[in-house]
């Protein structure tokens, strides 16, 4: 039986891998937790928070899931406790590319995250198409990267991964640079920032006194339309007028070079700025 060690159980995302780790009986799972409102929500799934001289030596998984500004202090409190060979599994690939997380030659390092269930994740029930965040009813792919350690190290994070993340459609492998590519690059820094200025744009027009209602159906519907079209969901285009626009107001909206975001040196910058506190 796998021993696990979950750190930072009870936080946001702590508690969904909580959630599904209590599914999977085959995993002995230590959680680990010290804010006051974790723990009443470890509590509140019936959940024992272990201490960690007792877990992580013990454990062959070693789950950080914390904030990245307290990956560093805390990876560097509880790495040299663990026992050689054991994995370091993370979510997320700020602090790794960072350098922040304490390293150790014998232990295996992997990254794990989400895609979360696509707006095309067509699901059979109303619960999976409302599960947005996924790890509940919705399908959802992940990408996983080895950053430092053997094959077997990758297996079983990619194993453990796939469980704690389910249910899942599809497993990525990818490097650590192409996971920061995707995340903060593509996915914080270009889409969610887009998406930011759209909902400007939308409070804009309803204060400009378009009925909300009609706004909020009118802009999701082009929106869900137009993603359809540029990502190949459906076989066709926009109309002349619309690539017009669209033509005209890029150099408005964008500065030119803004594609520089995807060079690993602008993305180090970007995740220095996500793991400094």
């Amino acid at each position: 039986m796998t021993k696990i060690a979950l750190v930072g159980a009870g936080g946001k995302m702590g508690c969904r891998l909580t959630d599904n780790f209590l599914k999977f009986p085959t995993y002995d799972v230590y959680y680990l937790e010290v804010g006051e409102r974790g723990c009443d929500n470890l509590r509140e799934r019936g959940v024992s928070v272990t201490d960690p001289q007792t877990a992580i030596p013990d454990a062959d998984v070693v789950i950080l899931a914390l904030p990245d500004v307290a990956l560093g202090s805390l990876s560097a409190q509880f790495i040299p406790m663990m026992k050689p060979g054991a994995l370091v599994l993370t979510l997320d690939p700020a602090a790794p590319l960072d350098g922040v997380i304490a390293h150790r030659d014998d232990l295996g390092y992997v990254i794990a995250h989400p895609c979360h269930p696509s707006v095309f994740n067509w699901e059979p029930t109303e619960a999976a198409t409302r599960d947005f965040y996924g790890g509940i009813s919705a399908k959802q792919s992940i990408v996983v990267a080895l950053m430092h350690g053997t094959e077997a190290h990758y297996a079983l994070g990619a194993q453990v991964a796939s469980d704690m993340y389910q249910p899942i459609k599809l497993v990525h492998r990818i490097t650590l640079e192409q996971m920061a590519i995707l995340e903060p690059a593509m996915v914080e820094t270009l889409a969610q920032t887009c998406m930011e200025v759209v909902k400007e744009g939308y409070d804009k027009i309803i204060e400009l006194g378009v009925p909300e209602a009609a706004a909020r159906d009118f802009v999701l519907g082009h929106l869900r339309i137009q993603i359809a079209v540029l990502f190949k969901e459906v076989n066709g285009s926009f109309s002349d007028a619309a690539y017009k626009i669209s033509k005209r107001a890029k150099p408005i909206l964008f500065r030119e070079n803004w594609q520089k975001i995807f060079e690993m040196d602008d993305i180090r910058e970007q995740v220095r700025d996500i793991t400094n506190a």
